[in-house]
C-alpha cells in the first residue's frame, strides 16, 4: 500500500511540475532545466550516502524521516517563486526520493532471501506502475481546469500522500529491516559483532554489473524521451498514438512483471534473463526504426509491436538486475551496495536524454542501430559476469551443502518469510 500511495503522489505531481513552473510561476524553461539538473546531482550523492547510512542506522527510522521530508518538500513547491527557491526545493525532493530508494532496497535485501526478493520487488514495481497510472490520470483534472489554484491543490494533495505513507511505515517491523549489530556464531549460543564485509568499490564484478546496468537503463529514457519525438517527428502515425504507447508500456509491466520474474530466482537465471533482455531490446530498436519507413497504418502496427517488445525487455532486465544487485553484494553491507547500484541507474537516467537525442533523433535509423548494439553489448556483458559468478559459486555451494548435511538440521538459521514485511510495505490496508 505504501508503494501505491507513493506512486500515486509522484504520478500526479510530476505530470504537473514542468507546466506549473513555466506557465503558472513563470520560470523560464532553461532555468527549470538547470535547477532540475542540479537537483539530479544532489540525488546521486543522496543514493550513495543513504545506502551507506542504511548499514549503520535504522532503515525503518530513515524511511520514516525521508517520507516526511519528501512530503514537506513537495508541499514547498507551492511557494516556489524563482530559480534559487526552485533549486533548493527540487534538491530536497531528489535527496529524499533517491535516499528513499537506496534505503528501501537495503530493507528488502535484509527482510527477504533469494527468490523472495525478486517476488517482492516485482510486486512493488507492479503496484508502483499502477499507482503512477492513477496519479497521472488524476493530474488530468488540473490540466483541464488550467488555473494556478487547481495546480496547487493537486500538488498539495500529492505531498500529503507522502505524509500518509510515513504513517503507514510505522507498522514496518524494525527487526526485519534494520542492519544487524551482532552476528550469530556457528554454535548459535553466543553473539559477536557483525563484521563490516567487503566494500562495494572492491567488488569488481558488482561494479561492472552496476556500470553496465546503468548503460542498459538508458532504455527508460528511450521510451520516455525519444519515443514521443520519434513518433511525432519521424513517423506517419498519428500524434495521439504517443499516449497509447505509454499506456501499453504501463499495462504490460503491470500485467507481466510478477509472472515473468518467477523464472529469475538465482544468479544463473539472471544471466539467462539478462541475455534475453538484450535481444528483446535490440529487436525493439529495429521495430522503432522500421516505423519511420512505414506508411501510416503499418506504422501504427509496428509502433505497437515495438512498445510491446520494449516493455518485455524492460521487465526482464529489471528482474535480472534485482537478483544481481543482491546476490553479488556482501550481505553485511547491503545498504552500501544498494546505494552504489542505485547510483549507477541514476547516472544512466541523467545521461539518457542527451544520448537518445544525439542518436535516434539526430541520426535516425543509424542511431537506432547504434543503440541496439549498445543494449545488446551491455546486456551480454552483464550476462557473462553473472554466468561466471554462478560457475564460481557452484563448487562452494556443493561443499557447503555437504558440510551442512552432517550437521543437525536445527543448526540452520530460520528462513525469513514474507508476510510481515509485505504487509507493511506492499499490502498495508
Amino acid at each position: 500500500m505504501v508503494a501505491f500511495v507513493d506512486a500515486g503522489g509522484r504520478g500526479a505531481f510530476f505530470a504537473l511540475t514542468s507546466l506549473y513552473l513555466t506557465t503558472v510561476v513563470g520560470i523560464p524553461v532553461t532555468a527549470v532545466g538547470l535547477a532540475l539538473t542540479f537537483a539530479g546531482g544532489v540525488g546521486l550523492l543522496s543514493s550513495l550516502a543513504f545506502g551507506h547510512l542504511a548499514d549503520r542506522w535504522s532503515a525503518r527510522k530513515m524511511l520514516l524521516a525521508l517520507h516526511l521530508l519528501q512530503g514537506c518538500a513537495l508541499e514547498a513547491y507551492i511557494v516556489v517563486r524563482d530559480l534559487p527557491s526552485l533549486a533548493a526545493v527540487a534538491s530536497l525532493v531528489m535527496l529524499a526520493q533517491q535516499g528513499n530508494s537506496s534505503v528501501r532496497s537495503a530493507a528488502v535485501g535484509r527482510a527477504f532471501l533469494g527468490d523472495e526478493r525478486v517476488r517482492i520487488r516485482a510486486t512493488m514495481r507492479t503496484v508502483t506502475n499502477l499507482g503512477m497510472a492513477v496519479g497521472t490520470s488524476v493530474a488530468a483534472i488540473p490540466l483541464a481546469v488550467g488555473t494556478g489554484h487547481a495546480y496547487r491543490i493537486t500538488m498539495a494533495v500529492a505531498g500529503a500522500l507522502f505524509l500518509a505513507s510515513a504513517l503507514m511505515l510505522t507498522r514496518l517491523p524494525a527487526h526485519r529491516v534494520d542492519a544487524r549489530r551482532f552476528a550469530v556464531t556457528d554454535t548459535r549460543d553466543t553473539a559477536r559483532p557483525a563484521t563490516p564485509g567487503r566494500p562495494p568499490h572492491r567488488n569488481m564484478p558488482f561494479l561492472a554489473v552496476t556500470a553496465l546496468s546503468g548503460v542498459f537503463g538508458i532504455q527508460f529514457g528511450l521510451f520516455e524521451v525519444a519515443m514521443p519525438m520519434w513518433v511525432v517527428g519521424h513517423t506517419q502515425a498519428p500524434d495521439v498514438l504517443v499516449s497509447l504507447l505509454l499506456l501499453v508500456n504501463t499495462g504490460v509491466v503491470i500485467a507481466l512483471q510478477i509472472p515473468m520474474s518467477r523464472t529469475t530466482a538465482d544468479v544463473r537465471g539472471a544471466s539467462r534473463t539478462m541475455a534475453r533482455a538484450g535481444r528483446l531490446m535490440a529487436g525493439a530498436c529495429v521495430l522503432w526504426a522500421a516505423a519511420g519507413w512505414a506508411p501510416p497504418t503499418a506504422a501504427v502496427a509496428v509502433l505497437l509491436a515495438a512498445a510491446l517488445v520494449h516493455s518485455l525487455a524492460e521487465i526482464a532486465s529489471s528482474a535480472a538486475g534485482w537478483v544481481l544487485s543482491f546476490e553479488l553484494a556482501d550481505p553485511e553491507r547491503t545498504g552500501a551496495y544498494q546505494g552504489v547500484y542505485q547510483t549507477g541507474y541514476a547516472l544512466g537516467a541523467m545521461a539518457a536524454p542527451a544520448v537518445v537525442t544525439l542518436t535516434v533523433i539526430d541520426l535516425g535509423t543509424p542511431g537506432w542501430a547504434l543503440l541496439a548494439l549498445v543494449f545488446l553489448a551491455s546486456a551480454s556483458g552483464i550476462a557473462m559476469i553473472a554466468r561466471r559468478a554462478a560457475e564460481a559459486r557452484e563448487p562452494n555451494t556443493a561443499t557447503h551443502q555437504c558440510k551442512r548435511s552432517a550437521a543437525s538440521p536445527d543448526t540452520s538459521p530460520p528462513r525469513r518469510s514474507g508476510p510481515a514485511f509485505a504487509t507493511a510495505e506492499t499490502s498495508n490496508q
